[in-house]
């Protein structure tokens, strides 16, 4: 393996208490499975292994930990050096509900130690887990109060350690893993840099990129007015739409839910006019744009120009020109119009269905 493909993989530790409820969230958010059919994960056994393929430049190298005390004790003691070294981020999870939490706080502080001793530079995310058992009224209160204890106990990682509350009966669960494959992802500067250059292109308002398999967010650029929307939970609420869509496919369908793709989907109003669509093989581009067909048809098409610039993030590690260099190589090399011909024009551009030119 060269050193490249070392340098981007990632090991990830996910750790709690037993029942804490690790498996569901990694079952959810990386195996497609709803939040109904959890219930039926048995408890982890030592460590389950599992390497996954995000962003095609991305490997994360997961270790789920079994939290039952005889595994706890072999990590920190016996294995101490192969579980904890060489560890980008640590995952803890706390069950709000625990009866014990501080003996869950206890244990945590012992795995920051071991981890602070193997792998210093490590990332710390706290996740404070099953808020939905919580009343609503008092879950903010407990949360800091979780937060201020678990933070206090956190060693040399107090002042790095990133806090989450999160249900897998709604979106923020996709919210914490963002964050978390964010941290993760080498070149995210470059995709924002991209990003920013495609959104004045083709006057977005908005643009999200989403990972393909898991719907998670990898990162977004948001223009002009669009900064005051209130809705400051959009981005996960279609990463949630988007994997309950990919799991309602793969029911009437009978294909996996990990390879349920749709080619674009569309929705035009009279304010605004949103669409989303294939960017790379591991993405898809939501879009947010002004309510003109013009604008939106040349939207699409300069999307579709501009694929093989994001798609290079996949596979190389190397300077690239702009987006308006790129889209202006692949004007002259394919013999296609140009951005402002389709702006000025309103020019309808055909549109093919899955594994066509505008097809997943």
């Amino acid at each position: 393996m060269n050193t490249g493909k070392r340098q981007k993989q990632r090991k990830v530790l996910l750790m709690g208490k037993s029942g804490a409820g690790k498996s569901s969230m990694r079952s959810i958010v990386f195996s497609n499975y709803v939040a109904k059919d959890v219930r039926r994960l048995g408890a982890t056994i030592d460590v389950e292994h599992s390497n996954i393929k995000f962003m095609g430049n991305l490997m994360l190298n997961l270790w789920d930990c079994g939290g039952q005390d005889g595994f706890v004790e072999n990590y920190l003691t016996h294995q101490r050096n192969h579980v904890f070294g060489s560890v980008a981020v640590l995952i803890f999870v706390f069950d709000i509900e625990s009866r014990e939490f501080q003996a869950d706080v206890v244990s945590y502080s012992n795995i920051i130690r071991a981890l602070e001793e193997c792998s210093p530079q490590a990332k710390v995310f706290c996740l404070i887990h099953k808020m939905d058992l919580v009343q609503a009224r008092l879950r903010a209160q407990l949360f800091e109060e979780r937060v201020d204890y678990i933070r206090s106990a956190s060693e040399g990682f107090k002042h790095t350690v990133d806090f989450f509350p999160t249900s897998i009966w709604d979106q923020s669960l996709y919210k914490a893993w963002t964050q978390i494959i964010y941290f993760l992802i080498p070149n995210a500067a470059t995709i924002e840099n991209l990003l920013q250059q495609l959104a004045e292109v083709i006057d977005a308002r908005e643009l999200i990129l989403y990972e393909r398999t898991t719907c998670l967010m990898v990162t977004h650029v948001t223009r002009g007015l669009e900064a005051q929307n209130p809705f400051t939970d959009r981005f996960e609420r279609i990463s949630s739409i988007l994997k309950t869509h990919k799991q309602s496919m793969a029911k009437h369908t009978g294909i996996p839910a990990g390879n349920a793709n749709f080619a674009e989907m569309q929705i035009k109003t009279g304010r605004f006019m949103f669409f989303i669509t294939r960017l790379t093989e591991n993405t898809n581009l939501a879009a947010s744009i002004p309510p003109s067909e013009q604008v939106f048809n040349a939207a699409r098409v300069n999307i579709l120009l501009a694929r093989p610039k994001f798609a290079e993030l996949d596979i190389a590690n190397k300077p690239r020109p702009g987006i308006q260099q790129a889209f202006a190589h692949s004007v002259e090399s394919e013999g296609l119009p140009n951005e402002t011909d389709f702006k000025g024009k309103g020019k309808e551009p055909s549109i093919g269905a899955e594994g066509s030119t505008f097809g997943a």
